[in-house]
């Protein structure tokens, strides 16, 4: 059973012969009544505040708890970040690398297209080269030729008539 102020002020002592002085029992009882109040109110204000405390604890235990698991988070987050990165940084060396392969793979082609071309045009310059040769020399052979001669011949003989 639990002792309060009003307990102590309502008790009630028998009475005996050669019992204690009943003012000096009265006022012990009442210094007794003045400090149990106020320890009951020390005893409630620190409960109060124990309360008080224990709720602020779990708020913060809370919030440690919330920022912990924002940490993590944050971290996982950074830790995916970072695997993305690595991961579209060599989609993007392998593109590099299929882009390079193809404009080298491009440029042999026409480096080989243009040889090809290159060969053809010196092979129709030495035929035009040879054609163009025979073709004088078939004139230096008609220049040459007696015949040249014979139309002077003609020519006076067509001239006399």
């Amino acid at each position: 059973m639990t002792l309060t102020p009003l307990d102590i002020h309502n008790k009630e002592f028998s009475r005996s012969f050669r019992g204690y002085s009943e003012d000096e029992v009265n006022e012990f009882l009442d210094l007794i009544i003045k400090e149990f109040d106020l320890l009951l109110k020390d005893k409630k204000d620190l409960e109060d505040r124990v309360s008080m405390l224990n709720e602020r604890l779990e708020h913060f235990s809370n919030i440690e708890e919330t920022l912990s698991k924002s940490i993590l988070v944050a971290q996982e987050a950074a830790e995916e970040v970072k695997i993305n990165a690595k991961k579209e940084a060599q989609l993007i060396v392998k593109e590099a690398e299929k882009n390079a392969d193809r404009i080298i793979n491009e440029a042999l082609a026409k480096s080989r297209k243009l040889s090809i071309e290159i060969d053809e045009l010196k092979k129709r310059a030495s035929v035009y080269r040879m054609r163009f040769r025979s073709m004088l020399q078939a004139q230096f052979e008609i220049l040459d030729n007696d015949d040249w001669e014979k139309f002077d011949q003609i020519e006076e003989e067509m001239a006399k008539k």
